[in-house]
């Protein structure tokens, strides 16, 4: 009975760990020890943008990739010497150096400021540049909660089974990101990110050669075919919306409704019911998308956050002090 008891208790502490730990985020963490912090990271940011639109997306993913494995704790940032860290592992090569070099040169602005320097989490930083982005390219501009701190360890093992693939179901998709307290609707808010940047074909090839996705609009299928034949350079990247890819906007959901879109993954949001309505939702109104997004932005922000002693406050954002 004695053993029972300890099970039961067991999801409540952590249960009430993880309440604690989000409750010490809050939008005006900095007030007193860096007041400027936003300023400083959004003028970083916007002169990236201006070198490259890439900027945008490549931070966008850069923070979903953090905080879907260990929290949003910038782990992903670390570089290791022998290939071991998160970022070596193949799920996360392909995210493009545009967004750490956001991450970097913000942490600099800020640190460029005495009153400022070693205050702020390099986590904190990219919840920061993230939200910018998405600003600049058209999107919404929600507050960010603050106050994380950066995690030590960061291990290419950690991220086996953590992200989502191409080729998810509806369920695979729901059972990852209610593992995060993330709903059916964050799932198809944060999903619709989509709107903007691009994939290699190797990650979506198998849809248009042989027996073609029948889910897939045949035009876009042969376009797709056409873009990427085979023995296709894997350098070669494709929009994830053929629409209008340079804008944060609803296109992706309407690209949903008329069989574009480029992954399995993406297209299910679609194909299944259980998600149609929110699809047709966002497709329809922008201004629901983006209050959704933001809302799933901001319970994203919140997994596995490091707060008050817990981790550190990093020094070089690419490894730990």
């Amino acid at each position: 009975m004695k053993n029972q008891k300890a099970l039961v208790l067991f999801p409540l502490v952590l249960a009430i760990l993880t309440t604690s730990a989000n409750a010490q985020l809050r939008t005006d963490f900095y007030r007193t020890t860096c007041p400027n912090v936003e300023s400083l990271v959004r003028t970083a940011v916007q002169a990236k943008f201006r070198q490259t639109f890439v900027t945008a997306p490549a931070t966008l993913r850069l923070f979903f990739h953090d905080c879907f494995v260990r929290g949003c704790d910038a782990s992903i940032m670390i570089a290791s010497p022998n290939g071991q860290a998160e970022k070596d592992h193949p799920d996360n090569l392909s995210l493009a150096g545009d967004g750490f070099d956001t991450v970097v040169k913000a942490k600099a602005a800020v640190d460029s400021n005495p009153q400022c320097r070693n205050r702020v989490s390099c986590a904190d930083i990219l919840a920061l540049a993230t939200r910018d982005v998405v600003n600049l390219a058209g999107g919404p501009n929600y507050p960010v909660e603050l106050g994380r701190r950066d995690g030590r360890i960061s291990t290419i093992a950690s991220v086996q089974r953590r992200l989502p693939g191409p080729g998810f179901n509806l369920d695979q998709l729901r059972a990852l990101f209610a593992g995060h307290d993330l709903d059916t609707t964050d799932l198809v808010a944060l999903s619709g990110a989509h709107t903007i940047g691009f994939s290699h074909c190797s990650r979506f090839s198998n849809r248009v050669r042989g027996r073609v996705d029948p889910s897939l609009n045949p035009q876009y299928a042969a376009q797709l075919r056409q873009m990427c034949p085979i023995n296709v350079d894997p350098r070669i990247a494709i929009n994830m919306d053929p629409a209008s890819p340079n804008t944060f906007d609803n296109a992706y959901f309407r690209n949903l409704q008329g069989g574009r879109g480029l992954f399995t993954s993406d297209q299910v949001l679609f194909t299944d019911s259980r998600s149609r309505n929110t699809v047709n939702q966002f497709a329809s109104s922008n201004t629901a998308f983006n209050q959704a997004f933001a809302t799933a932005m901001t319970k994203l922000g919140r997994v596995g956050v490091l707060t008050g002693n817990q981790g550190e406050i990093r020094i070089d954002c690419t490894r730990p002090n």
